[in-house]
């Protein structure tokens, strides 16, 4: 049987079946019906073949054709040496039927050949950071600044990292809006717990001192009732307290879980910590620009059916989301599919070129490289020896180091062949900490 090529990746076959040999296997399954099924007036097993022909024949005659069906489509690709992707669309062919035969039209998609680009004419970018005493320092400022206590000053101007206590009452068009009021607020300046303009209206101020200001609410403020208009705030300080950081002492190092309150074992700890992360984040950034570099450099059809997987995950993912945000009754029908489409294409996109480097270049993770995976994840808990042999006894979770493992040895692949230029990342840019 000829394949036909209508367009793209869409392929389509005739699929033609003997009306005999139908019956045939028809017959047979309705004889093993008739030696059990129970029909009224009739013993068991005693119902002439007739009879569970009208009860039961349509039924086994639909199963036996899709059965047939599927056995000669399977036949086809086999013998083509096709790739499937998806399930193939099976409707009546068209046109006068032959006697005896019944023919069925089976339209499908295939996976596309894949080209790997020349990974050498790649430019890309490798981020590195530096990591060693002066971001000791700022770690352990951060965690001191997170324990902090606070002391009211008299007269003291307010600065970043002062605790405010106010309060405040913001109108729209001369008229109070919900949640514009409050009393006895705290908040700590510099912070980002309020928004920029009204951090700015208050840095300066003393206890006692007022000031009123206008505050623009962006589009995409989160109180839809007042996003993208403008407000007039009118902010009174009660009190300017200053922060006071604790000692890095016994008693600091004990709450921050080390036991012994050993402080250089506390920051040989965070030191080893944040170079850990750092590295994840590093990496995470290289991979990032690789991924995107790889993905730009070629061009082919992807399948429909994998991207309408794609957008179906993305779906489910906002549904869970939205969910958890207290919104399970949102109308996704409101969003249409073709929004997601995009991104959906250049995922499967990818996703094949991805398959494809680590079949020909054999970059799967090897036992070894997921076992020091683990252990390294295990790193990030109190008892990093239960972690590790949860994760070796449990496949599926050793499935998910399995495929990071082997995601970052193509990547590590990729970077030794192309054109590789450094960029130093400044380590509070790379932690969220500017």
């Amino acid at each position: 049987m000829e394949v036909q090529t209508l367009e793209g990746l869409v392929r389509q076959v005739d699929l033609v079946l003997s009306v005999d040999e139908i019956e045939t296997e028809v017959k047979k399954e309705l004889q093993k019906v008739a030696r059990k099924v129970k029909v009224d007036g009739f013993r068991p097993g005693k119902a002439p073949l007739a009879v569970v022909e009208r009860s039961h024949g349509p039924s086994i005659r639909y199963d036996v054709v899709n059965k047939r069906v599927g056995e000669e489509f399977d036949k086809v690709i086999k013998e083509t040496d096709l790739r499937v992707a998806g399930y193939p669309e099976i409707s009546d062919k068209e046109g006068e039927q032959e006697e005896g035969k019944l023919a069925f039209t089976a339209k499908f998609e295939v996976f596309p050949a894949v080209e790997i680009p020349e990974l050498a004419e790649l430019e890309l970018t490798k981020y590195t950071t530096e990591i060693g005493e002066q971001q000791l320092e700022d770690t352990l400022t951060i965690l001191r600044e997170q324990r902090a206590e606070y002391e009211a000053e008299e007269g003291r101007a307010a600065s970043d990292g002062d605790r405010l206590l106010v309060d405040f009452v913001g109108k729209i068009d001369g008229e109070e809006f919900a949640g514009g009021k409050a009393e006895d607020f705290n908040f700590v300046l510099g912070r980002g717990m309020m928004l920029p303009e009204f951090e700015e209206a208050a840095s300066g101020l003393k206890a006692g001192e007022e000031k009123t200001f206008e505050l623009n609410f962006p589009e995409d403020y989160q109180g839809q009732e007042v996003a993208g208009k403008t407000a007039e705030f009118t902010i009174t300080v009660k009190e300017v307290a200053a922060p006071v950081l604790p000692e890095v002492d016994a008693d600091f190092a004990k709450s921050l879980g080390q036991e012994e309150g050993d402080v250089e074992k506390l920051r040989e700890e965070i030191l080893a910590n944040i170079k850990r992360e750092g590295d994840n984040r590093l990496m995470q950034r290289t991979k990032s620009a690789v991924l995107d570099a790889l993905v730009n450099a070629v061009e082919f059809d992807v399948p429909t059916p994998l991207v309408n997987n794609e957008i179906n995950e993305r779906i489910n993912s906002l549904r869970e989301e939205f969910a958890s945000q207290g919104m399970q009754d949102f109308d996704f029908s409101q969003i249409p599919t073709e929004t997601f489409k995009p991104e959906a294409e250049r995922r499967v996109r990818l996703g094949l070129l991805v398959a494809e480097i680590v079949e020909q270049e054999k970059l799967q993770a090897t036992p070894e490289q997921v076992r020091a995976r683990i252990e390294e994840f295990a790193q990030n808990y109190e008892k990093p020896e239960e972690v590790v042999a949860h994760y070796l006894s449990d496949a599926n979770q050793r499935a998910g180091l399995e495929a990071l493992v082997l995601e970052d040895n193509m990547i590590e692949f990729i970077l030794s062949k192309a054109k590789v230029t450094e960029e130093e990342v400044p380590f509070k840019e790379l932690m969220g900490q500017a």
